[in-house]
């Protein structure tokens, strides 16, 4: 093996294309350290370096009889770990947006869940004020703020004078102002919505 350490990498690899596996074992002792030194400083990981380098010299003995430099041994491989270390760093690239992107959708959820629950508890708080008053104000202020009538269309609908709407949908704002202002200032107080 002595004898392998003189050859030059184009002895080396052209003894590597005919499966020498001593060859083989010189290029991976003369470069191993070096490329992975080279990994490390661009990756800042051990394994990460180690993996990359034993998959460089893995893809350079599988393809000893398909493609190896015939000059420039020791820039193919560094330019193999180039390569190998831009792939990877595209893919954790890719693969951070997406949890970042998942942590996001998973953070919001809950508020969003929180929040639509706690707008239904508002929502029938509200609508038991509103069945709590009087038949007829009841009446003339769902057809005003649910149906979008106007005074003249609810006085018209219900046979009573606009000045009557009026005095109703008034009347019922004060009420639910009064009941519901209290309920939403405790709310607040309390940090429940």
């Amino acid at each position: 093996m002595s004898v392998y350490k003189e050859f030059s990498d184009h002895e080396l690899v052209a003894l590597l294309k005919e499966s020498d596996q001593v060859a083989y074992t010189e290029i991976f002792c003369r470069y191993n350290k070096l490329l992975y030194s080279h990994a490390y400083n661009k990756l800042r990981e051990r394994e990460e370096a180690k993996d990359i380098v034993h998959e460089i010299f893995y893809s350079l003995w599988a393809q000893r009889e398909k493609s190896l430099p015939t000059t420039n041994l020791i820039g193919y491989l560094f330019s193999a770990v180039r390569f190998k270390i831009a792939d990877l760093l595209s893919k954790r690239t890719v693969q951070n947006k997406y949890i970042a992107s998942f942590q996001n959708y998973i953070d919001q959820q809950p508020a969003y869940t929180d929040h639509l629950v706690r707008e239904k508890q508002l929502r029938d708080i509200i609508d038991e004020e509103i069945r709590a008053l009087p038949p007829r104000m009841q009446e003339v202020f769902k057809l005003s703020r649910y149906e979008k009538l106007s005074y003249k269309e609810i006085a018209g609908k219900l046979n009573i004078s606009e000045e009557t709407v009026k005095d109703q949908i008034k009347k019922a704002l004060r009420i639910l102002r009064i009941k519901l202002g209290l309920f939403v200032f405790l709310c607040i107080w309390l940090n429940i919505f």
